[in-house]
C-alpha cells in the first residue's frame, strides 16, 4: 500500500467514525448541526488524526480504540478553523476550498459550532472510556492532554499572541514561540493521546511528542511558504494573506530560502526522534508523514 492509499484508508475511518458519533445533520437546531457536519466533512488532510492513530500504532497500541481520541483532536482542530476564520480573527472568506463558516451560515452560529466542537470531543473520549475502548484513567490522561494542546499552552494562547504580533516586528524567538503554541502544540497532543491509549511508558511518549512538535513546527514553515509560492486553487484558501494581515512569518522573517532549509531542519528533527522508537510498520508511517507535510503543496 502506498502513503497516499494509507492516507485515504486511515482518513475514511476517521471520517466513519466522525460520522457516527456526530449527530445527524437534521438534529434540532439543525442550522447548528449543518454547520458542524459542512466544517467537519469539507475535506481536510486529517494529518492529525491520522498522527493519532500513527503514535498508538507505533507504540503497539489498538488502533481502533484510538479512534475516539483521533476524532476528539480532529474536532478540536475544526473548531480552532471556524474561529480563527472569524471577522474578529483572521476574516478569511474561504476555507478548504469554499466559504468559510461564518460566511455561509452567519457569524453566531459559526461562533456556536466551533464552541461546540470544542467542547463535544470530551464526551466522546468519556463515552469511548464507557464503551470499553480503553480505561477511565486513560480517558483522563486523554483529556487532560487534549485540553493543555488548547488552552494556555496551547492553541488559543498562541491565537492571543498572534493578534497581539499583528502589525508590528517581532523575533524569531517570538515567532517561535507563537507557532509552538499555536500549531505545534496541538500535533504534540496527538502524540501523546495515542501513547496514552496504547499504555506507552513516559520515555516513549515523551519520544513521540519531541517527534511531533518538531513536526508541527515544519508543518507551520510550510504553511508560511505556500502562502507566498502556493497555488490557491489547490490550497483552497487565498494566499497572501498573511502579508494583507501584517503578519510576521517565518518567510517575511528569514526569507524563503531560508524558511524552506528550517523546513528541512525540523522535518529531520521529528524523523531523529521518531527513530528512537520501536521499528514497525506503523513507525514507517510516521516517517511518510513527515515526508509527506514537508514536502506538501497544500
Amino acid at each position: 500500500m502506498t502513503f497516499a492509499e494509507f492516507m485515504e484508508a486511515q482518513t475514511r475511518r476517521v471520517d466513519a467514525y466522525l460520522t457516527r458519533v456526530l449527530p445527524p445533520r437534521d438534529t434540532p437546531p439543525t442550522h447548528l448541526h449543518e454547520a458542524i457536519h459542512y466544517t467537519v466533512f469539507a475535506g481536510g488532510k486529517r494529518v492529525r488524526p491520522i498522527m493519532t492513530l500513527i503514535a498508538c500504532g507505533a507504540l503497539g497500541g489498538d488502533t481502533e480504540a484510538c479512534l475516539a481520541g483521533a476524532a476528539a483532536i480532529e474536532m478540536i482542530h475544526v473548531s480552532s478553523l471556524i474561529h480563527d476564520d472569524l471577522p474578529c480573527m483572521d476574516d478569511s472568506d474561504t476555507r478548504r476550498g469554499q466559504p468559510s463558516c461564518h460566511r455561509k451560515f452567519g457569524e453566531s452560529t459559526a461562533v456556536l459550532a466551533g464552541d461546540w466542537l470544542l467542547v463535544y470531543p470530551f464526551e466522546i473520549v468519556a463515552r469511548a472510556a464507557e464503551e470499553g475502548a480503553f480505561t477511565p484513567d486513560v480517558a483522563a490522561r486523554v483529556c487532560a492532554t487534549i485540553a493543555r494542546g488548547v488552552c494556555t499552552s496551547g492553541i488559543v494562547a498562541g491565537q492571543v499572541l498572534d493578534l497581539e504580533a499583528e502589525s508590528r516586528d517581532v523575533t524569531a524567538a517570538e515567532l517561535r514561540r507563537i507557532h509552538e503554541l499555536k500549531t505545534a502544540a496541538l500535533m504534540e497532543a496527538c502524540a501523546r493521546v495515542g501513547a496514552a491509549i496504547a499504555g506507552a511508558p513516559a520515555q516513549l511518549s515523551d519520544t513521540a511528542a519531541r517527534s511531533a512538535r518538531a513536526l508541527g513546527l515544519c508543518f507551520q514553515v510550510v504553511d508560511d511558504i505556500l502562502d507566498v509560492v502556493g497555488d490557491a486553487a489547490v490550497l483552497g484558501k487565498p494566499t497572501g494573506a498573511d502579508s494583507e494581515n501584517a503578519k510576521s512569518t517565518y518567510v517575511s522573517l528569514h526569507g524563503l530560502d531560508l524558511a524552506r532549509d528550517m523546513a528541512a531542519q525540523l522535518a529531520a528533527e521529528a524523523r531523529d526522534a521518531l527513530d528512537a522508537l520501536p521499528d514497525s510498520e506503523w513507525l514507517l508511517r510516521g516517517r511518510q508523514l513527515i515526508d509527506y507535510v514537508v514536502g506538501r503543496s497544500s
